[in-house]
């Protein structure tokens, strides 16, 4: 299982974690950063700081490879997001030939979702590259200013992070090879966000059924079990399968004969 939740601290992350930091201070990020990078140097990990502006804030952390936004994305233009995780799992593979225990990378990419376009494809790479991160040895810190990221937007880019220094109303994020998890709470507060959070992660069948694990979610309301079997039956896939801890979804599901999704309990 994948560690899920809000963080305070950058510290103890570990292969496999993803974490999105939303911040309003450029100084306190430049000291999260700094902890997040130590722990991977200390972990024997390849360690690289993408960042907006060379500075030298990361003086004394021999090893870090340092590099501006536009030269480990192409900032000029829209992201192809399966371009950008294809080149992050080579060099996460390359670190582990190199002898590296594993990748670890934060980067500030406020930059790639100031505009409509750019973070639609963002938010795409997001999901893309946490399946990636959840198959490697790979850490990975996403920073967005908070002065230059509407809320809304930040809450969206939190949901799609297995890990945050916020607490949106769910997660989704990637489990196993091709299945998808939730966490939280799909009710009222993220009525609208679910089906946001489902188009940014544009799930595609590669499997006759998607499986969606949920042991995870408090708490779940009809109109998220119909989001989930619309979205799945729009992308062709033939139902969803939600496993749960409880039987209350199993219930909603009979009672209001809701067709494409099938519940299994599991504890």
């Amino acid at each position: 299982m994948r560690r899920v939740g809000a963080v305070t601290s950058a510290r103890g992350l570990a292969a496999h974690d993803h974490v999105c930091w939303s911040y309003s201070d450029r100084a306190g990020f430049r000291s999260v950063v700094r902890e997040f990078l130590a722990d991977g140097l200390a972990a024997g990990q390849r360690v690289q700081y993408v960042t907006t502006e060379h500075d030298d804030f990361t003086r004394g952390l021999e090893g870090v490879q340092v590099s501006l936004v536009h030269e480990s994305y192409d900032a000029a233009r829209v992201l192809d997001p399966a371009v950008q995780v294809r080149g992050y799992a080579a060099a996460a593979d390359a670190a582990l030939r190199d002898g590296y225990t594993g990748f670890r990378v934060a980067a500030d990419v406020t930059e790639l979702v100031r505009t409509p376009e750019g973070f639609a494809a963002f938010a795409r790479y997001e999901h893309l590259v946490d399946r990636m991160i959840s198959a490697r040895p790979f850490t990975g810190l996403c920073g967005y200013d908070r002065g230059a990221v509407p809320d809304d937007v930040l809450t969206q880019l939190a949901a799609l992070h297995p890990l945050s220094n916020s607490e949106p109303p769910f997660r989704l994020y990637a489990s196993g090879s091709d299945g998808v998890a939730l966490a939280g709470e799909l009710d009222l507060t993220g009525r609208a966000l679910l089906p946001l959070a489902l188009t940014h992660a544009d799930l595609r069948p590669e499997r006759r059924c998607l499986y969606v694990e949920a042991r995870a979610v408090e708490f779940v309301d009809h109109r998220a079990l119909v989001a989930l079997a619309e979205h799945a039956r729009e992308r062709g896939f033939a139902e969803v399968v939600l496993r749960s801890r409880s039987r209350c979804p199993a219930r909603l599901v009979e009672l209001l004969g809701l067709e494409g999704i099938r519940v299994e309990v599991a504890r």
